[in-house]
């Protein structure tokens, strides 16, 4: 046989002088880096036979035999060289690929596990006698182990008998292991703890590991797919998924409405603004906050303009049915001249600001105040994830009270969402949006007010009072939160949007049921 060695800088560069030296019909042995880039170890096509003949040797045998049935002399076989077994042991060594090596090395393990334990087993059970009740011990462990390792063991038990058959063959004893003696030290040691095989464990787990991740590779690549092929048969759908995001909505929201998206739809932009139209409450066609009447606590986080959305409320109120007919009322107590602020609007007004610094005397002002048409109640900002905002919450849950709660328009969508829980939005009676003059992007407000059903009782653009104070139809909100704007660098290229997409979504209950299409 002719085994030839070639080195290459390329595994491209190795099998074309391969294919040089031996021809399209090559065999390759083995592959591998080197210093100079990759080796390749080959032979020719016929060299295969020779490599066959080596590997079974039985037939030359029988060829000796031969002669001693029909001349009467048995003449004795030749042993083969050690040389050349080593040899061919090599090369079959050599053609296995790298799986078949990593298989055979875990078989090996667990076989060594498993013979530990059997062993360990029986130094418990029968001290004296381990060594010939070890295999006992083994026989109905083995009935339990995977596939791949009983043939592994069927396969070394066929090697031991051919190994067994040319020794008799050629004349050699056949030596057998004999069992290792158990010292008595190391057999206690055994009996009083039995040790698991760990590593077998340990390596399963790994492998489970792998191909979870390798599972959840393969659904996202799938997942990415579908979707660009998706976006490729409508682009229009596309468009307006980009520009939605573009505008500040949750994946969430839009993620409903591209599901629901008609076949037919002429103008899908109309068709958006329609859906977002009827899904924002702003009471239009009631009454006003301010010719409602009625007691009213404005709750909210720090500096969102409560204090100030308070004095336009109340000058707007003054204005039509005078300033007899309010009542002011604080709790700011935290921060230092907080109330000042609040009290200057009420004397340009002509109203005087009363302020509590606890519930009973909450209570007892709302006694006082109880012959107003409107009273307003200015609270403490205090951020939503603040224990003090149970306090707060607890300190106006009178039931005369109602709470509207004040969100500021130019804050992140997870912000508002944040506040809206933290709140408890779903218990008050609606929001004010303010600062939507400071607001970038109006869709974020928008998507969280849709999302939790809240109906918008006003909205607050300036700091004048009461000229910024409006009431604006759910059309208008929704026309501007579609204009979007923003820097160029904030907005989503499409394959953004195929990120954003495919990844694996994880809904909300609310935010799955909040839009009716």
């Amino acid at each position: 046989m002719n085994v030839k060695r070639f080195v290459a800088r390329t595994s491209r560069d190795a099998l074309v002088q391969v294919r040089q030296a031996f021809g399209e019909d090559a065999v390759i042995l083995s592959t591998r880096p080197c210093k100079e880039g990759v080796e390749v170890l080959a032979m020719a096509p016929e060299s295969v036979a020779a490599l066959e003949t080596f590997s079974h040797p039985a037939p030359a045998a029988a060829a000796a035999k031969a002669p001693a049935t029909t001349g009467g002399v048995a003449p004795k076989a030749v042993p083969a060289a050690p040389a050349v077994a080593k040899d061919v042991e090599q090369l079959a060594m050599s053609t296995l690929s790298f799986q078949d090596y990593v298989r055979e090395r875990m078989l090996k393990r667990r076989q060594a596990a498993l013979q530990q334990q059997a062993q360990t087993a029986a130094a418990v059970t029968h001290p004296a006698a381990m060594p010939t009740a070890a295999p006992t011990v083994a026989a109905p462990l083995a009935s339990s182990l995977p596939v791949e390792q009983r043939l592994a063991e069927r396969a070394a038990q066929r090697k031991a008998g051919r190994t067994a058959a040319q020794a008799g063959e050629t004349g050699a004893p056949v030596r057998t292991a004999a069992p290792a003696p158990v010292v008595p030290a190391l057999a206690d040691e055994a009996a009083c703890s039995v040790p698991a095989p760990a590593a077998p464990a340990a390596e399963d787990r790994a492998m489970l590991a792998e191909l979870r991740e390798m599972k959840g590779l393969i659904e996202e690549r799938f997942g990415a797919l579908a979707f660009m092929e998706k976006m490729q048969r409508n682009p229009a759908q596309a468009q307006l998924t980009q520009k939605l995001l573009d505008c500040g909505f949750s994946p969430a929201l839009i993620r409903k409405l591209a599901s629901h998206i008609p076949h037919d739809a002429a103008d899908l932009n109309a068709w958006v603004a329609g859906v977002l139209e009827r899904n924002l409450l702003t009471l239009e066609e009631g009454p006003a906050l301010e010719d409602e009447g009625g007691v009213y606590a404005l709750v909210g986080s720090t500096g969102v303009g409560k204090t100030t959305t308070t004095a336009k409320l109340a000058a707007a109120f003054a204005a039509r049915y005078g300033a007899s007919n309010l009542g002011l009322v604080t709790l700011d107590a935290y921060r230092v001249g907080a109330h000042e602020q609040l009290r200057a609007y009420g004397r340009i007004i002509g109203v005087a600001v009363h302020t509590a610094h606890d519930r009973a005397a909450l209570e007892d002002l709302l006694e006082l105040l109880s012959s107003k048409k409107m009273v307003l109640i200015d609270t403490a900002g205090i951020a939503q994830r603040d224990t003090r905002t149970q306090e707060l919450l607890e300190m106006v849950s009178h039931r005369r009270i109602q709470r509207v709660l004040v969100v500021n328009a130019a804050a992140q969508g997870e912000t508002i969402e944040d506040v809206l829980i933290g709140y408890r939005a779903h218990q008050c009676k609606g929001v004010v949006l303010s600062k939507i003059d400071e607001a970038v992007k109006l869709g974020p407000a928008l998507d969280a007010v849709i999302r939790h059903k809240l109906p918008v009782l006003g909205v607050a653009n300036g700091q004048r009072v009461p000229e910024d104070w409006h009431r604006m139809s759910a059309q208008a909100l929704v026309h501007r939160a579609l204009r979007g704007g923003g820097s160029a660098a904030y907005r989503l290229d499409r394959d953004d949007v195929n990120l954003v997409f495919t990844a694996p979504p994880a809904p909300r209950a609310a935010a799955q049921g909040a839009v009716h299409v």
